[in-house]
């Protein structure tokens, strides 16, 4: 063979030889590409994206032992106001897989950038009432919202939510803000069941029974017990906990040993809406709830639904018992020891959804009997 047809043949194998390899290699970066994205893929997948108004030490071990139990982690954004907001503008690009909220005003407005969960253990596990029947939210746990009476001062052991407007009580009533969400839940119900017009003239009494102008938290009116400015205070009943426990300000141990607990039930005769549309006619304590809602375009919704299961879980529940003072929403969990310790009480009949719907009109009496001034 001549050398010009030899250098050629050479060549010519040295190109196919290359093309080859360029094959083999492509194939090799396409392979390890997709391997690649399998693993982000995968890596994001076991994270859950948190929104929540829900102080992070409050969820923390929750959250702690959710990992422990299912490997999937979690990461949490708080923040006290604006995140449903937040996701309603990021919108179909919102990180967020849960949103964790701390009242049911909270919860009934994350359902608006919500998606709907049907999941029987969250229908077995939850209450009618305190779950939204298009099954866009859910409750988490259960506080009632009672009256802190001076032990001193306060000789009765019952009371209603209607004896607040008593005039025996004038000058001896604190309260935080009308408009803060917890008090304007408890005025909601109160408006479901008396109707706005026995409603305004029960806050125009209770107004009259105020020995200053509403300010400050739930903490706060306590310590005017302690202190001798009222005697009887409104608020959630966790903060007795948190209080009784605390070390880091154990000043506020002295606080909340001066007061006890009394459970405040709603007026005993529904009105002639609710009769129609409950069978239970006796009125009980007003109860507010944390809730949970799946973000509308959650991007990891298997593992957010592991995480909303997990939360009503009896591990979860018993947690959200010893933890934070507040009452399990499984029925058979049983509350913790020092929360027991307060008493029995009944909780009032009406659903979370109907405490919802009059919150706006409730807010609005507010400002029209100038309850904040």
């Amino acid at each position: 063979m001549k050398p010009k047809s030899i250098f050629f043949l050479l060549l010519a194998l040295s190109l196919l030889l290359a093309l080859f390899l360029l094959l083999a290699w492509g194939n090799i970066f396409k392979a390890s590409a997709q391997n690649e994205g399998q693993i982000n893929e995968r890596q994001i997948e076991e994270v859950v994206n948190i929104y929540s108004y829900r102080q992070p030490e409050l969820i923390a071990p929750l959250l702690a032992r959710f990992t422990a139990s299912t490997g999937i982690k979690t990461q949490v954004i708080f923040a006290k106001k604006g995140l449903v907001e937040r996701v309603r503008i990021e919108g179909a690009r919102s990180p967020a897989d849960i949103i964790l909220t701390n009242d049911i005003g909270l919860t009934r407005s994350a359902a608006d950038v919500a998606q709907a969960v049907i999941a029987p253990l969250l229908q077995a596990r939850i209450a009618a009432p305190l779950r939204d029947p298009n099954h866009l939210w859910f409750g988490l746990s259960q506080r009632a919202r009672v009256a802190f009476v001076s032990r001193q001062r306060v000789a009765q052991t019952a009371l209603s939510y209607e004896e607040l407007a008593d005039p025996q009580w004038r000058g001896r009533i604190c309260m935080r803000s009308g408009q803060h969400p917890y008090n304007v839940a408890l005025f909601a119900a109160m408006l479901a069941h008396l109707g706005e017009a026995a409603f305004t003239t029960w806050l125009r009494g209770v107004k009259a029974n105020l020995a200053f102008a509403p300010s400050g938290n739930d903490r706060t009116q306590v310590r005017a017990i302690y202190g001798g400015s009222c005697d009887i205070a409104i608020g959630n009943t966790y903060y007795m906990g948190k209080m009784l426990t605390n070390e880091k300000n154990p000043e506020q141990k002295q606080w909340a040993q001066a007061v006890r607990l009394v459970f405040l039930t709603m007026p005993s005769k529904a009105g002639q809406e609710l009769e129609q549309e409950l069978e239970q006619k006796s009125g009980g304590t007003h109860v507010n709830i944390s809730g949970m809602v799946m973000a509308k375009y959650a991007p990891h919704p298997k593992r957010a639904r592991a995480l909303m299961t997990f939360l009503v879980s009896d591990e979860a529940q018993a947690l959200y018992a010893a933890l934070n003072f507040e009452y399990p929403i499984v029925p058979h969990i049983a509350p913790s020891p020092l929360v027991a310790s307060w008493g029995n009480f009944t909780p009032d009949f009406l659903p979370m959804r109907t405490i919802a719907a009059k919150r706006k009109d409730a807010a609005r009496l507010v400002d029209e009997v100038g309850f904040n001034d």
